[in-house]
């Protein structure tokens, strides 16, 4: 087994956790994540081991995309906890959505191959063990409703402010599912 690089990460939206094995991004796990929880879940790819120097890199870019001056989120990834199947290809569907755009879960189906699959979507997007950089935060329910997210509402709303989306009402919406 490799060792899974990991470390809290502090933010002005609260401390993340991202890890990396030498193939890349492992984790990313949203503010309010259990690190105990965190740390478990690592144990499926690997020995995780404390070391910020580790990945300093791919915190780096999360810093730097939080604070607004890095759209790019174009890291190596390690999808070692991603589950086979629809599942990966649901994900991998979801990473090729640009930055400052959002789909609906059968519009990210679709994509993936599969356009009955909407609920299949919905749980790829539930168990994204990539948050961010695998940007779950850009998929809403075909009404425009942000729907879930593993973060909160509040966190996917900021996110997709972030990037320019117009996000409006409550419950939180996007603007008639149009961006830019």
């Amino acid at each position: 087994m490799s060792v899974i690089a990991w470390t809290g990460l502090p933010t002005d939206a609260g401390t993340f956790v991202v890890a990396a094995s030498t193939r890349g991004l492992v984790l990313v796990a949203l503010p309010g994540d259990d690190r105990r929880d965190v740390v478990e879940q690592l144990r499926e790819a690997g020995t995780p081991v404390e070391d910020p120097a580790g990945v300093a890199d791919h915190a780096a870019v999360l810093l730097e995309y939080l604070a607004g001056t890095r759209r790019d989120l174009d890291v190596p990834l390690d999808w070692a906890l991603v589950r086979g199947g629809f599942r990966r290809e649901a994900l991998e569907a979801l990473a090729r959505v640009p930055y400052g755009e959002v789909v609906s879960y059968a519009e990210l189906a679709a994509r993936a191959g599969r356009p009955l699959a909407v609920r299949a979507a919905g749980t790829a997007c539930a168990t994204n063990p990539l948050p961010v950089v695998v940007p779950c935060h850009r998929v809403v329910r075909s009404d425009g409703r942000l729907g879930s997210y593993g973060g909160g509402v509040p966190l996917k709303a900021r996110l997709l402010r972030l990037e320019g989306v117009e996000v409006v009402g409550d419950p939180p919406r996007v603007g008639a599912l149009s961006t830019r």
